[in-house]
């Protein structure tokens, strides 16, 4: 999704939760770096569900449409393909996200100048670049 991990989250399959494990804190059934996607989710067209930061709730339904195998020098994970900009870290769910989005889109708007601010710059919720996600991808821990 292009968020930093700030915020506790859980995926959801077949009514198992995988989660990273919080002290003093029940993320799940099952600790989510001992299991492979592959392990836990094998057939086309299984869904499930991805939660991040309990609070905002962003709830993401994920389908698996196909199942390729491995490719020799392909280096994982990596992103094949997307659509729109990830929502900011601490955008307020789909509803702070929304509102973010109309006054983005108002250079009237009274917020508008600190909402920029506090963005870093620009924001168009229409981009989606690959190759930077992948870059990132890429400089995380295996």
């Amino acid at each position: 999704m292009g968020w930093e991990d700030d915020h506790l989250h859980s995926f959801s399959i077949d009514r198992v939760f995988y989660g990273k494990p919080e002290p003093g804190w029940e993320m799940g059934d099952r600790d989510e770096k001992k299991y492979t996607l592959a392990s836990v989710v094998s057939a086309v067209k299984e869904k499930f569900l991805y939660i991040y930061d309990f609070g905002d709730d962003w709830i993401h339904e994920i389908l698996v449409e196909k199942i390729l195998p491995p490719g020799k020098e392909a280096k994982y994970p990596v992103c094949l393909a997307g659509k729109r900009a990830c929502p900011p870290e601490d955008s307020g769910g789909v509803w702070g996200y929304a509102h973010m989005l109309e006054i983005v889109q108002d250079p009237k708007h009274e917020g508008y100048e600190s909402l920029i601010e506090w963005l870093g710059g620009e924001f168009d919720p229409e981009t989606f670049d690959p190759e930077k996600i992948n870059a990132k991808l890429r400089k995380m821990k295996r």
